[in-house]
């Protein structure tokens, strides 16, 4: 350890890097190039990651959205092209019936698959917009964000058949005044009146959706547009440690054995996943995290090696050098720790060099990025734990590629070192 702090040791290092200082800034450059590299990388994949859990931060991870189509095959005495209809009664089959759903809502819109939206008016303004009819529990598989003074859609209003709506920030805009408040005041959502009980903050939380988007209670909705029994579609959660691709293919499984239909008919239920395609971007988030590492980690190794090169060379050409400090009395260990400790200290200070550079290019990208909502990036960081690794992982590659010269080193007869000229 004393050897480690005594003065001469390090100007002897200084020294040594300072008379080839060309081919060891060369030599470094690896290093640091393949530090900074998995640095970036695996920041870049971590920015991916955390963009995908802010854009879903308020859907359940395991959710998937199935809706009723036309049958591709006959069956059971119907004909080909029947069209099928969801009920709300399903909902509970396909509860009872797959205990992996933890969640499952029926949904009904107007104007959201194409179609006219509901016209809605207030005052002398009026505009078209998409109508969703919800339950409450919908709020379970979808955070709404509602603005402070106002609420979602409670268990009252369906019990009641109250006429009330939340509505999008778009609508709020268009249909009030910039500094009057929306909740508590009626619209007119074709032809009967409604009154606004909160204004909701778009997200996305469904494959469909906008800020203009408005929800009322789903038994208002039956009502207001005489739907019966029938459902447009459901959202299911699953449990989070379900297997959501074998959810998917229970649901459809189940509805066609409700609606008769052939159990080989592909097209008769439609349905988007997105806790498979949620599974495959972190799969392929933690795939560029392990690329990082593989590709970082071989640069560094080439890097590590060029050092190891340098420090032969160094070795060879300072012969003369080791050969009159072993004849004053230098130890082996002495002359094994000075080569050692060379190597360990290119490669920390490229690996820190590297290690500030990468960082940098990761701020440049998030204060590029962070007020990009459409694009699923935000905060690329490296954990410190992977940073302390690699930092680590480069000592001891720098130790064991410094052992080669300091054997070299260790190797040479003062005697015979005093005869180089």
């Amino acid at each position: 350890m004393r050897f480690f702090f005594d003065k001469n040791t390090w100007q002897e290092i200084f020294g040594s890097i300072g008379k080839n200082r060309t081919r060891t800034i060369i030599t470094v450059i690896g290093v640091l190039w393949g530090i900074f590299i998995y640095i970036a990388l695996a920041g870049a994949s971590k920015g991916l990651d955390n963009g995908f859990e802010r854009n879903f931060e308020t859907v359940a991870k395991n959710s998937l959205w199935a809706w009723s189509q036309r049958t591709s095959i006959p069956y059971a005495g119907y004909k080909i092209g029947r069209s099928l209809r969801l009920r709300v009664g399903d909902a509970q089959v396909l509860r009872n019936r797959i205990p992996d759903i933890e969640y499952i809502a029926p949904i009904n819109t107007k104007g959201v698959f194409g179609g006219e939206g509901a016209q809605v008016v207030r005052n002398l303004t009026s505009n078209n917009y998409p109508v969703y009819g919800y339950v409450p529990e919908i709020a379970k598989m979808a955070t709404q964000k509602i603005y402070d003074n106002g609420r979602f859609i409670n268990e009252e209003d369906t019990e009641n058949i109250r006429k009330v709506c939340v509505i999008g920030e778009r609508v709020q805009q268009e249909l009030f005044e910039k500094d009057e408040e929306p909740v508590g005041q009626f619209i007119r959502i074709d032809g009967v009146y409604f009154q606004v009980v909160g204004v909701h903050k778009f997200t996305r939380t469904t494959p469909f959706g906008t800020d203009g988007d408005i929800y009322i209670p789903f038994v208002t909705f039956r009502n207001l547009y005489n739907t019966g029994d029938n459902a447009q579609f459901f959202t299911i959660a699953a449990y989070d440690d379900a297997d959501v691709v074998q959810v998917e293919k229970d649901v459809k499984r189940v509805l066609k054995g409700i609606h008769r239909v052939h159990p080989d008919d592909e097209r008769a239920f439609g349905s988007f996943n997105l806790g498979e395609i949620f599974s495959r971007i972190m799969g392929f988030a933690r795939g560029i995290t392990f690329l990082s590492l593989i590709v970082g980690l071989a640069t560094i190794l080439a890097g590590v090696i060029g050092i190891g090169n340098i420090l032969l060379i160094s070795v060879k050409e300072r012969t003369k050098e080791l050969g009159i400090r072993r004849a004053l009395g230098a130890t082996p260990n002495e002359v094994r720790s000075q080569i050692l400790l060379e190597s360990v200290f290119l490669t920390m200070l490229a690996g820190i060099i590297g290690i500030i550079l990468g960082a940098g290019v990761l701020s440049i990208i998030n204060k590029m990025t962070e007020d990009n909502t459409d694009f699923p990036y935000t905060n690329p960081t490296v954990p410190i734990p992977l940073v302390i690794g690699a930092l680590l992982v480069m000592v001891v590659l720098g130790t064991l590629i410094g052992l080669i010269p300091a054997q070299r080193a260790v190797s040479i007869k003062p005697i015979d070192a005093l005869r180089e000229e």
